[in-house]
């Protein structure tokens, strides 16, 4: 693997985890009385957004920050893994179909701020950035083994 083939997968390990580093913050937020750093007032309200019922998980007591560190762990291990060379097919794909699982929820979550609470938070809003970022890095990475692949199946063979 190349210095250019590392790129992309350290990009998205850098992106996991300062998302994992969001998350890890939100959810010591929601257990401790560690003050917020955000603004509390007008559309960009994340105090609103982390108290209203859909900051838990299916009405439990586990925030939905602690989701985002399991997603942005996995997404890490998972670029970690294409970094180290092996199996990279495998994970390549797998980054895919995780980054694509990210993105939907972010859509969802998005959608209930948005529409549902009329706010956003900002802490959230970097999180679900960082999963796009996740899903496009996957993307570009899925597209640069797929076009290395087609090449070295068309390359002539030597005599």
């Amino acid at each position: 693997m190349g210095r250019h083939d590392r790129l992309l997968p350290g990009l998205a390990a850098l992106a996991s985890v300062a998302g994992l580093g969001v998350s890890v913050y939100l959810t010591v937020v929601h257990y401790s009385a560690i003050p917020l750093v955000c603004t509390s007032s007008g559309a960009v309200n994340c105090e609103r957004v982390l108290s209203s019922g859909y900051a838990v998980i299916a009405g439990s007591a586990l925030p939905t920050s602690a989701a985002g560190i399991v997603w942005f762990t996995v997404s890490a291990a998972l670029a970690v893994g294409q970094l180290s060379g092996r199996g990279v097919p495998l994970l390549t794909l797998l980054q895919v179909a995780w980054s694509a699982l990210g993105l939907v929820t972010v859509l969802g979550l998005v959608f209930i701020e948005i529409v549902m609470l009329g706010t956003i938070c900002v802490w959230c809003t970097a999180a679900h950035a960082l999963v796009l970022a996740t899903f496009l890095l996957a993307i570009a990475i899925w597209q640069s083994a797929t076009e290395s692949a087609r090449s070295m199946n068309t390359r002539p063979m030597r005599k």
